[in-house]
């Protein structure tokens, strides 16, 4: 039997997955591809409504790529038909995911895994993680993500300051510039990440997937085509049975069951 690397719970509509590969749940083609395979089920699960994406251990949420792997990659045109292509369009769909995604950070979050967490809607940091995005001193850069998706949560200044020496920064420096979306103290990342999926298993999961549709949009589209996406998403919204459930909720002045809206 293959190694599991991406282990996955599922309780009250939160799914977590969880990166095993010790010691430091490094990314490899094998985690990846399992990745792929476990997002692929919950995408089509109508139980689960939000996801956590943590590290197994304490050490690691993931340190980055295998380098093991590389030596197999160093001819022209090996390392995107070998690895990237397909690691990209995996990071892709869980920056895309139509459910809302949160990132519990425990430990050591670098290179690949860094370009994993910045997938996630919402990064969770413990206050002794350590951030980095070292690959410049392997004589490489982030090539899943990494150099886009860390530029538009921190800028381009930052984000370059960061790819360029390599060196990590803390979880507050992380919080100050952006990056994460929230610091707690050590061993409590996955607890306050399960927190803010429960919240999120109570809101309408329509309109959460058509906004979260606009919001990633933000940087590719000219402000026209974002008004106009935004009024094709809202229309969506305001004709769905949530919408009838949340402006019923609202004047009986009770707490909106968006759930029992989806099936009705």
């Amino acid at each position: 039997m293959p190694d599991v690397h991406v282990h996955l719970t599922i309780e009250n509509g939160v799914a977590i997955l969880t990166l095993d590969n010790p010691p430091l749940n490094v990314v490899t083609r094998d985690l990846t591809r399992q990745l792929a395979d476990r997002l692929d089920a919950l995408a089509i699960d109508d139980t689960v409504r939000a996801i956590v994406v943590t590290g197994a251990g304490s050490r690691a949420f993931c340190a980055g790529s295998d380098i093991s792997e590389f030596h197999e990659m160093m001819e022209p045109g090996q390392v995107v038909e070998k690895k990237l292509r397909r690691q990209n369009e995996i990071f892709q769909f869980l920056a895309h995911f139509p459910k809302p995604t949160v990132a519990a950070l425990g430990g050591l979050t670098l290179g690949g895994g860094l370009e994993i967490a910045c997938c996630c809607d919402l990064l969770i940091a413990e206050e002794q993680v350590s951030l980095a995005l070292p690959e410049i001193k392997l004589g490489v850069f982030p090539s899943s993500g990494g150099t886009f998706r860390t530029t538009r949560r921190i800028g381009i200044g930052r984000a370059k300051q960061m790819m360029f020496f390599g060196d990590p920064i803390s979880a507050r420096t992380a919080l100050d510039w952006g990056l994460v979306d929230a610091v707690v103290p050590q061993g409590t990342a996955l607890a306050e990440a399960r927190r803010w999926a429960g919240i999120l298993t109570r809101q309408p999961a329509f309109a959460l997937e058509l906004c979260k549709s606009v919001i990633n949009a933000a940087d590719d589209l000219d402000e026209e085509q974002l008004v106009q996406k935004s009024l094709t998403a809202s229309d969506r919204a305001f004709s769905s049975p949530e919408c009838r459930e949340g402006v019923r909720a609202f004047f009986a002045k009770e707490n909106p069951d968006f759930r029992v809206q989806e099936h009705s």
